[in-house]
């Protein structure tokens, strides 16, 4: 296998190189890392992934490094603060989904003992390869991140429609979404 050849979309920056090569798509089982990827998959709609990168470590000192508890605990006068946050979106309904599913994943670390319990049922615990052979065969959603999507929305989650959930699915690893021909496609 040609260890050049990379998903399209990792070539645009060396930012996003470097998240392909290293992160995207590889398997995330801790609650703060799972929180940290889905936060910034809700900020990226209608976005470029290159700009919530960019302020990547602007969101983890605004929202404590992701610490749950923290972050759920912010109130009127925290949104406010961050409104005022150049290191972030200043976007006050994702900045008030992230802290409302901050305190949405303690309820299921509650009911399932971690949100990566509750995330990793869906996949029965294991990894879906894709094995899409170009950009355009990759879905933006599937009938799967419809499920998620859905059941996240019954348990109080926000600004997680079936095609963010789908993002979410391929940042964690739930999903295998590297074309095949990437080098990353079998480093799982």
């Amino acid at each position: 296998m040609n260890e050049t050849k990379k998903c399209h979309w990792a070539l645009k920056t060396k930012l996003e190189e470097a998240y392909h090569d290293a992160e995207w798509g590889v398997p995330i089982y801790d609650d703060t890392k799972l929180f940290e990827a889905l936060s910034l998959e809700l900020c990226q709609s209608g976005l470029s992934w290159h700009t919530i990168l960019n302020k990547r470590e602007g969101y983890r000192a605004a929202f404590n490094q992701f610490d749950l508890k923290s972050v759920a605990a912010f109130d009127d006068a925290k949104i406010e603060e961050l409104l005022l946050d150049a290191g972030i979106v200043r976007h006050r309904a994702k900045i008030s989904a992230i802290i409302n599913n901050a305190q949405c994943i303690l309820n299921v670390q509650q009911e399932y003992g971690s949100f990566s319990d509750y995330i990793w049922q869906f996949t029965d615990n294991k990894t879906i390869v894709g094995n899409w052979k170009s950009k355009e065969e990759v879905p933006a959603s599937t009938e799967l991140s419809v499920q998620i999507s859905k059941d996240m929305k019954k348990k109080g989650f926000k600004f997680l429609g079936p095609t963010t959930t789908y993002a979410f699915m391929q940042s964690v690893g739930l999903i295998n979404d590297h074309i095949t021909d990437c080098f990353r496609f079998d480093a799982h």
